[in-house]
């Protein structure tokens, strides 16, 4: 009888294997899964650890009920986002804490789907889904969404980059995500894991092919697509850094006028450089974001400090403003002897910086919207400057993690793109996170776009990408530099923006059409597991 109670233990064992990681050791994954994204994008930028992060993720939720999935994604997405966002502390402490927490929250909810995707025979594909569609939600909402994470714009250095050319910056995180997946595949059938609810597993070989195959293809990103320099036209461009005090206690207007002041004069000693034969003469000059505070149109100073460097360098210069009446973020584009001739007027606000939601709740019990007095008002339509041969469009800082408002200036007809960007107060104490992470940025934009990307900040790194995602010239922080290229004015459009939207849109609707497959399967499962237990 006894040695008939022990054969039907190990046969029950053996049917039922454990299904995930217990207690502290499902935390301590969901946690490393936080880290390892952390990781991969800059400053650390160890970009493999971009296909860790799902695999840890998966493990660590692997088995659980939903509550319990929720609260390890929530361990995860605040390890990760904590620790991506460290910059804001420069801003206000309560910052940093509220946007890592609400992205984090949003990342944590987003789990309740990943649980029944994980019950399908084909999970991997479905992880991975769920991770663009997740991603898509939180650049989308709340207050237009927050770009800053995405899995595709930690791989900027890495060879899968090249997928963001064939399907945008979505694709990009499908595949990374994807391999990420089935390496948590092969883990899981070296362990001998049953699926979820369901009493299968796959054999050791099929799962480690599978694993390869995901890693390979993913890797293969660069071969599949890759921008190669060709004939066509070409352009001098200077980018202006002109720095900007370092005191954060300046009064406003000082603060203000010296900025502007330190742009003019980096662009008159270009003008003495080109004069004397060491430099060639731009085409154009593109001076950051913010590099005049103060309205043009208001304040005569300012309009003759601005008119007399564009005056002096003789050529078209891309001035970042906020203008008044209303309050906008602006790219002016100044013409010699006739002043600003035309303006792009930044589309994507950021929350909490350039307008504050629910301002009148909030004036109630916190002094937060004194942060930004008066809210900016958002443009609405790109803007492609015409200057020459160049067709210039233009993003505005916190824009460049837009796939849509990037896309919009190409479709538009520009064959060259600008990031106009001022970092000063994100970058004191030495923190490098949100200017490399922009830069990332722009560099994967590159990719996508086939497209030379300048980005110009008031005080770094501002850089030169070529169309290969190659940064080819760039600035140190805190100082005054100008860096002056030749660079590609290229027309013809990627696979992925001729594709646009739809890679993306695409990917989510098969993740919700897997997900309702999951939930309808779910009783019937159940019943044919009770069924099983009475026979």
């Amino acid at each position: 009888m006894q040695l008939q109670l022990i054969k039907r233990a190990a046969t029950a064992a053996s049917e039922n294997p454990p299904s995930g990681l217990r207690g502290r050791w499902a935390v301590v994954a969901a946690a490393a899964a936080g880290l390892a994204m952390a990781a991969a994008f800059p400053p650390v930028g160890i970009w493999p650890a971009a296909m860790l992060g799902p695999a840890l993720l998966v493990l660590a939720v692997w088995g659980k009920k939903p509550l319990a999935a929720v609260f390890l994604s929530l361990t995860a997405g605040v390890v990760f986002l904590v620790l991506l966002l460290t910059w804001l502390v420069n801003v206000a402490w309560y910052a940093w804490a509220a946007l890592a927490g609400a992205e984090a929250a949003l990342f944590a909810v987003a789990a309740l789907a990943l649980v029944p995707l994980l019950r399908l025979r084909a999970w991997p594909l479905g992880v991975a889904g769920w991770w663009v569609a997740q991603e898509a939600l939180r650049d989308r909402w709340p207050y237009g969404g927050v770009p800053w994470g995405r899995l595709a714009m930690s791989q900027a250095a890495a060879p899968t980059a090249g997928w963001a050319g064939i399907g945008g910056p979505p694709l990009l995180t499908f595949v990374v995500a994807l391999a990420g997946a089935c390496l948590a595949y092969l883990v899981i059938t070296l362990l001998g894991w049953a699926r979820p609810a369901v009493r299968f597993r796959a054999p050791r070989a099929l799962a480690a092919a599978v694993a390869v195959v995901a890693v390979a293809v993913a890797l293969a990103g660069d071969l599949a697509w890759r921008w190669t320099p060709g004939p066509g036209p070409t352009a001098v461009v200077a980018a202006v850094q002109g720095n900007v005090p370092h005191a954060r206690n300046l009064p406003k207007q000082l603060r203000a006028t010296t900025v502007t002041a330190n742009h003019a004069a980096a662009t008159i000693a270009l003008t003495r450089q080109v004069r004397a034969g060491r430099r060639p003469a731009p085409d154009l000059v593109i001076w950051p974001e913010n590099s005049t505070d103060i309205d043009p149109s208001q304040s005569a100073p300012t309009y003759q400090t601005i008119a007399a460097a564009v005056n002096t360098i003789n050529r078209p210069v891309l001035v970042g403003a906020v203008l008044q009446g209303p309050q906008r973020n602006a790219g002016q584009l100044w013409l010699p002897g006739r002043g600003p001739v035309q303006v792009y007027i930044k589309r994507q606000l950021v929350p909490f910086g350039e307008f504050i939601p629910f301002r009148s709740l909030l004036d109630r019990f916190t002094s937060l919207p004194n942060l930004q007095p008066v809210d900016f008002t958002p443009g609405h339509r790109a803007v492609v400057f015409g200057v020459g041969k160049i067709r210039l469009g233009d993003v505005i800082c916190w824009e460049v993690g837009f796939d849509n408002l990037v896309r919009s200036e190409v479709r538009s007809g520009a064959n060259l793109l600008t990031v106009q960007t001022n970092d000063a107060d994100f970058e004191l104490d030495g923190q490098m996170g949100e200017t490399l992470q922009q830069l990332a940025m722009a560099r994967i934009d590159a990719i996508t776009t086939g497209r030379e990307v300048v980005v110009v900040s008031t005080t770094g790194i501002s850089a030169f990408v070529a169309p290969d995602g190659t940064v080819t010239a760039a600035t140190r922080t805190w100082q005054r530099d100008v860096l002056e290229q030749r660079v590609p004015l290229v027309s013809t459009l990627t696979p992925a923006d001729r594709l646009g939207a739809w890679p993306e849109l695409t990917i989510v609707a098969l993740t919700i059409l897997g997900l309702i497959w999951a939930l309808a399967a779910g009783p019937a499962r159940r019943a044919r597991a009770r069924r099983a237990k009475v026979i």
